[in-house]
């Protein structure tokens, strides 16, 4: 099968997931060996923390105020182990971000990037609960020269309105992820465009704590999303899914 070409914007910092590696020692102040050393243990460590502490009761303060920079380096052993699939789930973006684009959840602003490097893209607000996550991606968009295009926050803002709205490993980790698609579906443009992923499975042996299986919440969150959303077709072999809002009612 042949290789989708990249787009030329992405280019030169492609291969290497947008200087992950150099933005995380840099940040942490750490050296390679060290930061070799967290990336190999940092999903062991945090599956230790979530089946100690993780309590649904707290979430929200367990994920903004306990995973501190474990979800660093969680999360950037998979941007860096999983090439392919993290570049085609960037293709579905760049094949669909425009205007104003809402990255929900952000992490380690991978996804952020990508966005705001499409010429189609006016700003790009990421949005993420733990400050330690906030602090590094305003960190990478400063080093990548794209702190004019890059808006970090807690929240999703008030009164505004997006154009496309992306959230990656995310709704899984809501206790009630339905609401949050309807929040979705009332600040996304009529003809925007939403971007989801989602993995309610705790793991074969509990490796995800912290993710929601209840089967009650996953069959309202697919009868609230199959309600209000019909899914646009893309070719990528990924679990990402991409819908627009549902009008033919």
């Amino acid at each position: 099968m042949n290789k989708i070409s990249v787009p030329a914007f992405l280019k030169a910092s492609w291969e290497n997931s947008f200087h992950l590696k150099q933005h995380l020692q840099e940040f942490l102040h750490i050296d390679a060996r060290t930061l070799e050393m967290k990336l190999d243990t940092g999903h062991e460590q945090l599956t230790d923390l979530g089946n100690k502490d993780f309590d649904w009761d707290k979430a929200t303060a367990f994920y903004r105020d306990r995973v501190g920079e474990l979800y660093l380096f969680e999360l950037g052993a998979w941007h860096l182990g999983s090439n392919d699939y993290i570049e085609d789930t960037l293709r579905l973006i760049v094949d669909y971000a425009q205007g104003r684009v809402l990255d929900f959840g952000g992490g380690i602003g991978t996804h952020t990037i990508a966005a705001a490097l499409c010429p189609q893209v006016e700003q790009v607000i990421y949005c993420d609960i733990n400050p330690i996550s906030r602090d590094f991606v305003r960190y990478r968009a400063e080093q990548l020269g794209l702190s004019n295009k890059i808006i970090i926050a807690q929240e999703i803002p008030t009164n505004e309105s997006f154009n496309t709205i992306v959230s990656f490993d995310v709704l899984e980790h809501l206790s009630d992820p339905s609401q949050q698609v309807l929040h979705f579906h009332q600040i996304l443009h009529p003809e925007g465009k939403l971007i989801l992923n989602w993995c309610f499975f705790k793991g074969f042996n509990q490796e995800h704590p912290f993710h929601l299986d209840d089967p009650q919440i996953v069959d309202t969150f697919f009868k609230t999303i199959q309600s209000n959303f019909i899914e646009v077709f893309h070719p990528y072999f990924i679990t990402a899914r991409c819908y627009r809002k549902w009008t033919g009612r």
